[in-house]
């Protein structure tokens, strides 16, 4: 399958690794359309860090400078106790961006997503507010049912479409075959900037309550970022926002510090946010005519840090093979073979995340032998892959 043909593609989901892949797609010739369960791009989300490889599949796409200007541009951080105190201060990282000196570029989510599909240009079709109801495939192509646009047939269908992927449930089985949680809930959305902070963030670890406060957009908001542990899965509708709303009230009714405050603001927020850390794991990332992308095929979730960077590196893959093999099968038997060591490091990276996280907060608390636990450098698994040139197409 080369650029020769006017292969269709449809994209499911338009946050980071489908809009990516729409950007190569439609420059190796492929006509591709992007469906979007949201009425437009979404607002909102956490702040993202684009590291190692990701960097250089945004500079190749003419980015890294844009990247660089709408950074959140952290000065550093500070951790606090229930009550307040100051535990420690950083000017050298942060919590959610790492080491400031590193070339990483943490950016907000909806910042990225907007200079992704501005840069994929004006051949993309989308359709907004609309969503897959039914996919069946044979050998002439992906037969697509939405649920307002006309059923229409596409050469590839790609499940981009995040954690709780609609393509994946629909083509590869339920989501409880594929997804392992990891024991911990989050949920982020936009306050004002309540703290006054400038380009900081504040943290707090209190017992069973943590999170913090970043500022955004150039100090005029900010993001709120709240979780808590649960060893057992809980029980909820992830696209009721209201019951996952009261979950976090219910779970904060006596925490302390400035979390009041900042869930004073979570009811009116029209960009919440919640989900558990989980991961995605399958034997195969495609059947047939359907591939998974990003989240959707191979979440590391937030722990890693890294799913940003998977997504952009992954859509710069898929993309490259298909333009280089002579059919789909191989195009993306490839995709999965030169991306399977990255994707499983960057998994068992966010199991190290968590205990770094638990050695950490046992060592605050005097205990040594925790804080001695040497961990695997995060740099050598951000930086663990090598970029083919697939060629720059049209």
């Amino acid at each position: 399958m080369t650029n020769t043909r006017n292969t269709t593609v449809l994209i499911s989901g338009a946050s980071v690794g489908g809009p990516a892949l729409a950007y190569w797609l439609t420059r190796y010739g492929f006509t591709v359309t992007l469906v979007e369960r949201a009425p437009g791009l979404r607002a909102g989300g956490q702040a993202i860090d684009v590291r190692g490889p990701a960097l250089e599949v945004a500079d190749r796409m003419g980015l890294l400078a844009d990247l660089r200007a709408h950074s959140t541009a952290m000065r550093g951080m500070t951790m606090v106790d229930g009550d307040g105190n100051e535990l420690y201060r950083s000017e050298e990282h942060t919590l959610t961006g790492g080491d400031l000196a590193s070339p990483d570029v943490e950016i907000m989510r909806d910042d990225l997503a907007r200079l992704l599909c501005d840069a994929a240009g004006t051949g993309v079709e989308y359709l907004f507010d609309d969503s897959i109801t039914a996919v069946a495939q044979d050998d002439t192509g992906v037969h697509v049912t939405f649920e307002k646009a006309p059923a229409r047939t596409f050469d590839l269908l790609v499940g981009a479409d995040g954690l709780h992927s609609n393509v994946r449930r629909l083509v590869f089985g339920p989501e409880e075959e594929f997804i392992h949680h990891l024991g911990t809930y989050l949920a982020v959305f936009t306050a004002p900037n309540f703290l006054d902070l400038d380009h900081w963030q504040v943290f707090c670890q209190a017992g069973q309550f943590g999170g913090g406060v970043m500022s955004a957009r150039n100090n005029a908001e900010a993001r709120v970022f709240v979780g808590f542990e649960s060893a057992v899965p809980l029980d909820y509708d992830y696209r009721d926002t209201a019951a996952q709303k009261q979950i976090l009230a219910d779970v904060y009714a006596d925490a302390g510090w400035e979390f009041p405050h900042a869930l004073s603001y979570m009811w009116d927020a029209p960009d919440f946010h919640f989900d558990s850390m989980a991961q995605i794991r399958l034997d195969s990332w495609s059947r047939g005519r359907v591939v998974l992308l990003g989240d959707a095929g191979y979440c590391g979730s937030p722990l890693s840090g890294q799913g940003t960077s998977m997504a952009l590196v992954g859509a710069y893959v898929l993309a490259g093979e298909l333009h280089a093999a002579a059919d789909h099968s191989a195009a993306f038997e490839n995709y999965q073979k030169e991306l399977a060591d990255y994707v499983a490091a960057n998994q068992r990276l966010a199991l190290t995340n968590k205990a770094r996280i638990e050695a950490q907060t046992a060592a605050a608390s005097g205990d040594a032998e925790a804080g001695a636990v040497d961990f695997q450098d995060f740099g050598e698994v951000t930086n663990s892959l090598t970029l083919k040139d697939y060629g720059t197409g049209s």
